[in-house]
């Protein structure tokens, strides 16, 4: 394959109009989906950590969720990430919650 027919189906995929353009696209796709693994990683150790301290608590007789709790990292998420932030903040405490 040509440099110029793999820099075409790199800037059809990108949506890019130039071969620099779709190669900087793709360079910095790679980056993200590395990150994205990273953080799906991150969440997966969170929801592991989320489930034994909620066995602790639910065996010590208390409830499984500490709505006190939430509201902190809810408020942390927030003041980070803005309103959106909050919103990511709800689905991670959702995966970590399990089936209550």
């Amino acid at each position: 394959m040509t440099t110029t027919a793999t820099a075409k189906t790199l800037a059809e995929q990108t949506g890019a109009r130039t071969d620099e353009a779709a190669t900087l696209i793709g360079d910095a796709r790679e980056r993200i989906d590395a990150l994205d693994d990273r953080i799906i990683g991150l969440i997966q150790e969170r929801v592991a950590i989320s489930t034994v301290i909620q066995e602790a608590r639910i065996s010590s007789g208390g409830r499984r969720v500490n709505l006190a709790r939430e509201m902190e990292v809810l408020g942390h998420y927030r003041d980070a990430l803005g309103k959106p932030g909050t919103a990511l903040a709800m689905t991670m405490l959702e995966l970590c919650r399990g089936r209550i």
